[in-house]
Formats: structure tokens, sequence, C-alpha cells
């Protein structure tokens, strides 16, 4: 299975980069994984916010493949258990689904084109991290799902 991270800017800090980095190598021997990211907009005060989620939202959904699944990360998304996520791409997997994408948003969100898209919406929590840490913990999340899978000793 080809699991897509698409998201809007690039992660900045090094530490986040680095975490990224690990994951995505672990990730490896389970899937194809593939971070993406599209450019975000400026955000300036006189560009108006839908107006910026529009022009981010047409980019990403340029991206994703037609046949897969898509996941838009959003904190008004359904909160799922590790298990729930691992049963899920489980199915996704048995069904044959080519391609998992996971949407990430940029610091104001997606817009609800991308939410309507996605065939669901996941939140990590009600709180809100930035998309740097959604990245991060979207990852680690990934590879505690194929580890689930697979009965391996790393989630307990």
């Amino acid at each position: 299975m080809r699991v897509i991270l698409l998201s809007v800017g690039e992660t900045k800090p090094l530490y986040f980069k680095e975490g990224e980095a690990v994951y995505a190598k672990r990730l490896r021997q389970y899937c194809r994984i593939e971070c993406r990211s599209v450019p975000g907009e400026a955000l300036l005060r006189s560009a108006p916010a839908g107006l910026v989620l529009r022009k981010e939202a047409d980019r990403l959904l340029a991206c994703v493949p037609e046949k897969g699944v898509a996941v838009a990360m959003d904190r008004s998304g359904a909160l799922w258990s590790s298990e729930t996520l691992s049963r899920r791409i489980a199915d996704w997997q048995l069904r044959g689904i080519p391609a998992l994408t996971f949407i990430i948003g940029g610091p104001i969100g997606l817009h609800s084109s991308v939410l309507a898209a996605a065939d669901a919406v996941l939140s990590l929590s009600p709180m809100t991290f930035t998309h740097d840490m959604v990245r991060l913990i979207l990852l680690e999340q990934l590879y505690r799902s194929f580890s689930m899978m697979r009965g391996e000793k790393y989630h307990k």
C-alpha cells in the first residue's frame, strides 16, 4: 500500500524533521510512504482566510490520487483510537485500496471543499496542534498501526 502524507507547507523546525525521518524510515518496511507538501498562501491582513484556504485546497486536491482513500485531518473529525486506525488501514488493504492519503492543512486549517472531498475526516485530539506536530504524531500513529497489524510488540 502507498501511504501519502500531504500537507500545506514544509516542516520547519529541525527536531520535527528528524522525528519525521525516523518514523518514515520505520514505515518503509510496511508500506511505500511519501511525505509531500504544497506551498502555503501568505497570510496577509488583506487576504480573507477563505481565499487563502481555497487556494491551498486547490493545490492539495490536485495532488490526491483518484484511486484511493483520502483522510482529511481536522479537529472537527472523528476521534479514532490507535486500534481503530489500525483496523481501518487493514480493511483498506484487504479491499485493495492502492493509496491512502492523509491531508494536513496549514496554520489556519483546511477549506470545507477538502473536508467534503475526503472519504473520512479524522481528529488526533480536540486540542489544536501545529501542522508540524500533526505530521509527526500521524507518522508515529501510522507506524503503530502497521506494527499492530503484524502483531509486533511496539504497541503496548
